[in-house]
C-alpha cells in the first residue's frame, strides 16, 4: 500500500497568480516547486483509491478502468472540481463515498453520470477496500467533512485534510491506535490572535504541532500549504525533520 499526493497546495496554489513572492517567483523557475490544489490516491494490489477529485490531469492521469472507489472529503470546489468532467465519461460506475451533506455541489447529484453517490461516509463507521480498512474521521470545517484513515496488518495512515484542529472523538480515536503518518492540512504559519485561528477553517503550524503532542504518530506530513506558510518554513527550518515535514507534489508514502 502506498499513498501518493496528487497536490499539496490550498486552492490559491504555488505559485499564486499575480504574487511575486520569493516562494512564488522561486516555484515559476523550478516546476518541482509548483504546488496543486491537496488531493491524493491510495494504490494497493494494483488498484486505485482517489482521495478528493481536483487534479487538472486527473482523466489522463487517470485511464478509464482504474479508479475503484473515489473518497470525498468534503463538497467544497476546490476538492470536487474534477468531477464534473469525470461524470460525463463512459463504462462502468465508480463509487463515490462522501460525508452527508444535502447540498452537494451544483448538479453533481442531478446529474452524476457514472459516478455513484449512494454511499455515505458516516463518522467512524469503516468499510475495507482491497484488505484495507478505511475509517471516515470528522474534521472541523465550515462544511460537513471528514478525513480517512487506512489501517492494513498493523499499520496506519490518516489523511486529514481541511480542517481547524481535531474534534475530540476524532484525537481520541488517533491516539488509540499505533499511526504511522498522520497527513493533515496546514494552510497558516503561527497565528497569535486567538480568535483569528479558531475563526480560520484550517489548521496553523501551532495547531499541526499540537496535533503531533497529541496523537503521536510516527511521522506527520503538511500539506494544503499556502505561500505564506512555505516562506515562514524557508526562515524556520529548525522546527521540520523526517517526522514533521512538508510533503510536496508526488511524494510517495509507503505502507
Amino acid at each position: 500500500m502506498k499513498l501518493v499526493m496528487l497536490g499539496t497546495g490550498n486552492s490559491a496554489m504555488v505559485p499564486v497568480w499575480g504574487c511575486d513572492c520569493e516562494i512564488c517567483a522561486e516555484a515559476r523557475l523550478d516546476r518541482t516547486l509548483r504546488r496543486e490544489k491537496s488531493s491524493a490516491y491510495v494504490e494497493h494490489n494494483g488498484r486505485k483509491l482517489l482521495l478528493d477529485a481536483n487534479a487538472p490531469d486527473l482523466l489522463d492521469r487517470f485511464p478509464p478502468g482504474s479508479i475503484d472507489k473515489i473518497l470525498l472529503t468534503h463538497f467544497h470546489m476546490d476538492h470536487v472540481h474534477s468531477l464534473f468532467d469525470l461524470r460525463w465519461g463512459k463504462g462502468t460506475l465508480i463509487p463515490v463515498h462522501a460525508p452527508e451533506d444535502e447540498q452537494g455541489c451544483d448538479d453533481l447529484y442531478k446529474y452524476p453520470g457514472v459516478l455513484d453517490f449512494s454511499q455515505r461516509s458516516l463518522p467512524f463507521q469503516s468499510f475495507i477496500w482491497q484488505d484495507i480498512t478505511v475509517t471516515p474521521l470528522p474534521l472541523n470545517h465550515s462544511r460537513p467533512c471528514v478525513g480517512y484513515a487506512f489501517e492494513l496488518n498493523g499499520h496506519c495512515i490518516a489523511y486529514l485534510t481541511d480542517t481547524n484542529g481535531l474534534p475530540e472523538a476524532t484525537t481520541q480515536w488517533l491516539k488509540q491506535r499505533t499511526v504511522d503518518w498522520i497527513v493533515t492540512d496546514c494552510s497558516f504559519p503561527p497565528i497569535e490572535c486567538e480568535h483569528t485561528k479558531v475563526s480560520n477553517n484550517h489548521n496553523d503550524i501551532s495547531q499541526v504541532q499540537n496535533i503531533a503532542e497529541q496523537c503521536q504518530p510516527e511521522r506527520i506530513g503538511l500539506i494544503h500549504l499556502g505561500h505564506n506558510v512555505l516562506l515562514w518554513a524557508k526562515r524556520h527550518p529548525q522546527c521540520f525533520s523526517d517526522s514533521f515535514q512538508l510533503l510536496h507534489d508526488g511524494q510517495e508514502i509507503p505502507l
